[in-house]
């Protein structure tokens, strides 16, 4: 008699298509075969799920399937039941007894997992982007949950996590008891915000376990799966403390670059300011969760890790507003994309540029092309209006930004450091020098690019006067990242 309850339910899933693997984890084990997978959940109970009996399997995978079909309809092909035919044989979603049941999906090669992509060095910006859009949309249109949530959530979490971690004896006691004293400490500082903000409907039923060999590339698109359904509690949260496991994990992997990218794109299209200074709990708590689900599992060295990298997550933020400016064509944006992971607790600094602002404004994307009453002096003048005050409120929230734009008025280099000096904020001005032929050059090689500079504005720029520039000039012929670095070493903050 096989010792495994479920063997016969997986050869029978194996046979369904020619050389089918499994693939096992703690809680499942997914069958794959050539076009189709099939996860299997495990008979198995644990304080945080009970898998133990064949209804409650059927249950949760039909729970499985919807839930996750809200992100990847493509990929879920929907929930069915294995039963046993009157001779004796299993089927899928026969007439006879319950047996056990599955997920049925779409398979997809392994190397589309974005956790490989990384690996390889093969993931890319574009695809984030598109990403931190797409999560955005989803947070948007997930259910608001009004019971729960807030800080008192936060605790339960926290306190949850505390005792896992202690149990998986990681590090020497006095290192945990500092860590988790910390995470206290920043949850308690931030406990007001985070009720703030479950009251303003920014708990919701979310992914929850979002990071990057949960996502994958399917017909060329970033697309998370495999979200949390066994529990209402781990699933229904801050939608910043969602996001967070995707900036935790692409930190981790050393795209640090890619996570702030992440972030200012999710809030190019979701408002989440206010939210900014839970970031480093948020980013660090989930490193810890990750720690001890590693140690859990037998992968000491990776819970080690997770561990130290969430203790080096868990900084204090600081306010800032860092001025990039120069005339078209000088590297601006490239620098300050450059710039943001540098400043600040991860995943960086904001960034906000007025090419990306002035489509927002006019509902485009940022690669389409605006017509040139876009550009007229009195749209121009709200661009400079609305940067200001975006700015400003990132550096109210006591987080870092950086502005891009011209900047080529006195005005309205004057207006950026008057809101830094309101908000109580450090101001730093940079100005890129680079000169017109070079300028010209960048302008003409430019292809998908924010920007709708042409040789025609630039020639025009060069006949303007800046007046006095006091800002510190930075040669920017450079790569940009040569330039950031600099920059960065220039910026202190408290």
């Amino acid at each position: 008699m096989d010792a495994d309850p479920q063997s016969e339910t997986l050869r029978f899933l194996a046979g369904l298509e020619a050389g089918a693997e499994v693939v096992s984890t703690h809680i499942s084990r997914v069958v794959l075969g050539k076009t189709r997978a099939f996860k299997l959940k495990r008979a198995v109970a644990f304080p945080y799920l009970d898998f133990s009996t064949p209804e409650k399997r059927w249950a949760m995978c039909a729970r499985e399937a919807a839930l996750n079909r809200r992100l990847a309809p493509a990929l879920y092909l929907g929930a069915k039941r294995i039963t046993r035919e009157k001779d004796g044989a299993l089927a899928l979603d026969g007439a006879g007894e319950l047996v056990d049941a599955i997920v049925e999906m779409r398979r997809f090669p392994n190397d589309a997992l974005l956790d490989r992509r990384a690996a390889e060095g093969k993931l890319d910006a574009a695809t984030i982007e598109t990403l931190a859009r797409r999560i955005a949309g989803f947070h948007d249109a997930a259910e608001v949950i009004a019971a729960g949530g807030g800080a008192a959530a936060m605790r339960r979490v926290l306190r949850l996590c505390e005792e896992s971690l202690r149990g998986a004896a990681l590090a020497p006691r006095g290192e945990i008891d500092a860590h988790v004293a910390r995470l206290r400490a920043m949850l308690e500082r931030g406990a007001t915000l985070l009720d703030a903000r479950h009251a303003a409907g920014k708990t919701r039923h979310c992914h929850g376990d979002l990071i990057l060999r949960n996502i994958c590339t399917l017909d060329g698109a970033p697309t998370p799966f495999d979200c949390i359904e066994f529990s209402d509690e781990i699933a229904r949260i801050d939608t910043l403390y969602d996001l967070a496991f995707l900036l935790m994990d692409l930190w981790r992997v050393g795209a640090r670059d890619l996570a702030n990218a992440a972030l200012n794109r999710y809030l190019d299209w979701r408002d989440e300011t206010d939210g900014l200074p839970l970031l480093p709990f948020f980013m660090s708590l989930r490193a810890t969760i990750r720690a001890h689900v590693a140690a859990a599992q037998g992968a000491q060295a990776e819970a080690k890790a997770y561990f130290e990298l969430a203790r080096a997550l868990a900084l204090d933020c600081a306010p800032a507003i860092v001025a990039v400016g120069g005339y078209s064509g000088s590297g601006k944006s490239s620098v300050a994309a450059a710039l943001a992971p540098l400043l600040g607790a991860p995943p960086g600094a904001r960034t906000i540029g007025s090419d990306r602002l002035r489509k927002r404004m006019f509902g485009a994307e940022p690669t389409q092309r605006l017509p040139p009453e876009a550009y007229e002096g009195s749209v121009s003048a709200k661009v400079y209006a609305n940067m200001l005050a975006e700015a400003a409120r990132v550096a109210g929230a006591g987080w870092p930004v950086v502005v891009d734009a011209v900047f080529d008025r006195p005005e309205r280099r004057a207006e950026m450091e008057a809101a830094a000096k309101a908000q109580g904020a450090p101001f730093f001005g940079f100005w890129l020098d680079v000169d017109l032929g070079a300028r010209l050059e960048r302008v003409a090689a430019r292809r998908g690019d924010p920007s709708d500079a042409t040789a025609e504005v630039l020639l025009r720029q060069a006949q303007n006067d800046p007046g006095e520039i006091a800002w510190r000039k930075i040669g920017a012929a450079r790569p940009a990242a040569e330039a950031a670095k600099e920059i960065a070493e220039r910026v202190k903050l408290r």
